[in-house]
């Protein structure tokens, strides 16, 4: 059985996509952590961080009920924030407390 090689890309964007559950790359994966304390300001990201990236769907995790409430009012300027900052076309986000 003989194999043809294939870009270290691929293997990696598959490797991402199996870890994270999504749909998205390595590139807009280490886009979106790259460039998430300017998309939400360290204050928020002190709280909230960015878990998977599934298409245009953003699951975010914060660490108190707050947040999630703080964020979902925020959802709107924060897509925004990461298609100019980030250039990632995210149109809503799942939000999710972390279990304690």
């Amino acid at each position: 059985m003989s194999y043809e090689p294939i870009p270290l890309t691929s293997s990696i964007n598959g490797v991402v996509r199996a870890l994270r559950g999504g749909t998205s790359d390595a590139r807009s994966m280490g886009t979106l952590f790259s460039r998430w304390v300017d998309a939400v300001g360290e204050v928020v990201a002190d709280h909230a961080r960015p878990v998977k990236l599934d298409g245009d769907r953003l699951l975010v995790e914060v660490d108190e009920p707050g947040w999630a409430t703080q964020l979902r009012f925020l959802e709107a300027d924060v897509i925004a924030r990461l298609r100019s900052v980030a250039g990632l076309e995210v149109s809503r986000f799942d939000i999710r407390v972390k279990p304690r």
